[in-house]
Formats: structure tokens, sequence, C-alpha cells
């Protein structure tokens, strides 16, 4: 029997269930390996030959090739693993953040310590938002 999902609506937010766990085990397991120094270097020195060597899916590398933080999210990844991989890039996780809204780190930190995101327009998928996907830089980067 399917769930309801009904936080499927909330713009701009993936809700890291279950079913997005299942989604992403591989991509995650990826992710956590990035905690020795050794793979990192591995990684870093012919990252398509180091993702090839996990069962991920071709989306998933291609969206950690990309460094498109949004799309590893929409295949299954969560962003604590995901955090390994801008780590391994040097980046801090405002920096990462600030990619993933289309913000500079400045921007991010900025829009964050003034309170965040309003929810006018973000409460529902399809208003007018600025967490609406069509809005996002990268919304719509895996379709094209």
């Amino acid at each position: 029997m399917a769930l309801d999902k009904p936080y499927l609506d909330v713009p701009g937010t993936t809700i890291f269930d279950a079913e997005q766990s299942r989604k992403g085990y591989w991509l995650n397991q990826f992710c956590m390996s990035l905690m020795k120094a050794n793979n990192r270097a591995r990684f870093k020195a012919d990252e398509r030959a180091y993702l090839d060597e996990w069962a991920m899916t071709e989306e998933q590398k291609l969206a950690v090739l990309a460094r498109d933080l949004n799309w590893c999210i929409r295949t299954g990844g969560n962003i604590y693993f995901l955090a390994k991989i801008g780590a391994t890039d040097g980046k801090s996780f405002q920096q990462m953040a600030g990619s993933m809204t289309g913000m500079t780190e400045e921007e991010y930190r900025n829009m964050m310590i003034s309170g965040g995101r309003s929810v006018e327009g973000n409460r529902f998928v399809g208003e007018d938002g600025s967490a609406q996907a069509h809005r996002q830089p990268q919304g719509n980067a895996a379709k094209a």
C-alpha cells in the first residue's frame, strides 16, 4: 500500500524518507567513502573511474560529476552525506548551500541571518515564491 506523502507538495524540498534512502543508498555510500584520505585522492585523480566502482545509477554519477547537489538529492542523496563531496572539493557547507539556491556564499549567509526565505509563495508547489523549482537555477538541470 502506497503511503500518502503530503510533503511532496512542499516547493524546493525533497524529504529524505525510506524511499529516497533506498534510491540513494550507493550514492550515499560513495560519499561516505570520501571520509578516507586515500579514497579522496583516488576520486580526485580520476573521478569517473572511482564513481564506476560504485553501484550507482548513471544519473547519480552524472549529478556528482556536475556537482549539482539538487540533482544528487533528487536521485536519493542526503545532504549530510553529500557534504563529503563539498569537503573533498574544499567547499564550506555555506558555499554548498549557496550553490543549491543560486546564491553566493555571502548572499546565502545574509539570507539565513535575515531569517531565511519568506513563506509567502512557498507553501505549495505551483505558487510563485523564491523556493519554487522554476526560480531555482539548478531546478531543471537534470531535465535538460
